[in-house]
């Protein structure tokens, strides 16, 4: 397994909530000292819509946002005309948040950091489009 990854909304809300939805390797790899965590702005900014809406046992969107700042191993990545390009011929299916967590994981491969996906989107997962880890 590679040692870098790219988070999805759900698996950064039941990492931080110890939520048992979590899949046991996504798990292992959140846990692990060694694996650096990117993570899309548009993915942040999901989980902190799903928290705010109490769906979560995490108390509020700031402490959510307080816990990603002070792990050192995530590294938020900014939405840019970059990412958006690569999301223009991906499958209709994906939604557009969908896709722009896959683009992060494309241009970061583009970029010689082939990550893995941290996902269980089932769309995500048939559009066998990135190497998934759950």
């Amino acid at each position: 397994m590679p040692n870098d990854y790219v988070v999805d909304a759900h698996a950064l809300i039941w990492f931080a909530a110890d939520d048992p939805q979590l899949g046991a390797r996504a798990g292992d790899v959140m846990r692990n000292p060694a694996s650096k965590l990117f993570l899309p702005s548009i993915a942040l900014a999901e989980a902190c819509w799903v928290v705010g809406k109490a769906r979560t046992k995490i108390s509020s969107a700031a402490e959510l946002i307080r816990a990603v700042e002070a792990d050192p191993r995530f590294v938020v990545v900014p939405l840019t005309v970059e990412l958006i390009k690569l999301t223009l011929n991906m499958p209709a299916e994906l939604e557009m948040d969908d896709r722009q967590i896959v683009a992060t994981v494309k241009l970061l491969a583009a970029q010689g950091n082939p990550p893995a996906l941290l996902t269980k989107d089932e769309k995500i997962v048939r559009s066998a489009l990135v190497p998934i880890v759950w």
